[in-house]
């Protein structure tokens, strides 16, 4: 009698077991659902030090997780979150947060989270993650399986917006502001110097970093002095210390000078207003590759091991698309752009993104 007892008694706890697992598991995405969609699908990101209303690369990928989060009828703050970093002692932290919340996916936003974001995927295999503008190795210098890693071709977006600046210059004397320089910036710069030389050889380009993506002080005092040595165009890749670029332009516009600023990551028109300063901005499509990885891991295709590159063929990067925000761009310049861009698709230029290349490029151009 007590045998059977204790069978039946063992019988009911395994199905009480199995009915908890199974209401307690979250759906994977690749069952239930015929086009294998997680309905309860999670995201979130950490954003680097200039913050999440830095009106550049921040913010861009913001805008790419709320208005994936629109389609998907997530809940902004809850479903798709973000958590800003006010110094780079925050990411790590941050980022683990967002992990231990069991957020389905969670983007590092910028370069200088790589080794955070390499820490956070050692210690949790089983976490999915994606790092903006740099690629995550292992120890035997191999993409990290639980890492997608995304980056882009900026020297060719700087190209082309060069090729602007080179144009319209008519001091000839043009500047470009970096924030903390490495790879990734020198990227910008090469491309944007390349750019202003294949156009107008005899421009002197003037280049300074700030060493911070987040001193807008810093921004408007290395601008004030371009202006001052007689620069008419600043190019900025500074993040939040670009903003101060656009308060000095606009403060010489008032005073009468025809000073411009080129915006960067995504269109800075509205930065350059009420004083009208922006003459056009290299727009790097941050928002549309989250938005795309996003979609991949929602329905069980997270591309982790992955390096995902977006250049001018994937509309990853370009310059502004809207006419009614290059005003003081004439036809035949967008006209001359619109050629360059065709022969860096079909390879006839390769924009450079080092200082090497970008020496072998102007040896090219004698």
């Amino acid at each position: 009698m007590f045998k059977k007892k204790y069978a039946a008694l063992v019988a009911v706890m395994l199905v009480v077991g199995m009915l908890l697992s199974a209401c307690g598991s979250k759906d994977s995405g690749n069952s239930g659902n015929k086009d294998g969609k997680d309905d309860n699908f999670t995201v979130a990101m950490v954003t680097d030090t200039g913050g999440v209303d830095d009106k550049s690369f921040n913010q861009s990928a913001w805008e790419g997780l709320k208005a994936f989060g629109k389609k998907n009828d997530m809940k902004v703050g809850k479903d798709v979150k973000y958590l800003q970093s006010t110094s780079q002692a925050d990411y790590a932290p941050n980022l683990n947060q967002l992990i231990h919340q069991n957020y389905d996916l969670v983007y590092g936003i910028g370069y200088l989270m790589e080794s955070d974001v390499k820490k956070a995927a050692e210690q949790n295999p089983d976490a999915q993650l994606a790092i903006v503008d740099s690629v995550v190795t292992d120890d035997n210098k191999k993409p990290m399986k639980n890492v997608a890693s995304i980056t882009f071709k900026e020297q060719q977006g700087s190209f082309l917006v060069g090729v602007v600046a080179g144009m319209t210059t008519k001091s000839k004397k043009i500047g470009f502001i970096g924030g903390i320089k490495s790879e990734l910036i020198k990227k910008f710069e090469s491309g944007f110097k390349a750019g202003v030389k294949t156009v107008n050889p005899d421009a002197k380009i003037f280049v300074q970093y700030a060493g911070d993506f987040n001193a807008p002080d810093k921004g408007q005092a290395i601008a004030a002095t371009m202006y001052g040595k007689g620069a008419d165009i600043i190019y900025h890749s500074a993040g939040a210390t670009g903003n101060g670029v656009f308060t000095e332009a606009k403060t010489r516009k008032k005073n009468g000078e025809n000073v411009w600023v080129i915006g960067v990551d995504r269109d800075q028109y509205e930065q350059g207003l009420p004083e009208d300063v922006t003459l056009t901005s290299m727009v790097k499509r941050v928002d549309n590759a989250v938005t795309e990885v996003s979609k991949e891991t929602q329905q069980g295709k997270f591309p982790g091991g992955k390096v995902l590159e977006f250049g001018l063929k994937d509309n990853g990067v370009g310059i502004t698309t809207n006419k009614d925000h290059m005003e003081h761009v004439s036809a035949d310049e967008l006209k001359k752009v619109e050629e360059y861009k065709n022969k860096i698709i079909n390879g006839e230029i390769k924009a450079p993104k080092t200082d090497k290349e970008y020496d072998a490029y102007l040896s090219s151009l004698k």
